[in-house]
């Protein structure tokens, strides 16, 4: 008999975090661990099929095989790109500055 690995999926909105554990063979891949949890909440609003994914935090394409005990991670967009809100307040405080 083939032993499983054990990886958690994790998904966040603004308002709650999800995490479905689910049990994979040896060779599954991140999109099998997606649509193991996308059968436990079938009925979540989640972009299981368009959004970026990754393992703790790395970035990572769905054909990549996770390791044991691995948290792959659905990322959704960020309302505000925090690089140019920190380029905006730049702006802003040198137009301030000249006055």
């Amino acid at each position: 008999m083939t032993p499983m690995k054990h990886c958690r999926v994790a998904y966040a909105t603004r308002d709650q975090q999800y995490l479905w554990c689910v049990v994979l063979a040896p060779g599954a891949s991140i999109a099998d661990a997606l649509a193991a949890a996308r059968r436990q909440a079938p009925d979540l609003e989640v972009p299981w099929d368009e959004a970026p994914v990754g393992i703790f935090g790395e970035r990572r394409v769905r054909t990549d095989v996770p390791a044991e005990g691995d948290r792959i991670e659905i990322y959704r967009p960020l309302a505000h790109d925090p690089r140019e809100a920190r380029r905006a307040r730049v702006r802003q405080s040198r137009r301030a500055g000249r006055s």
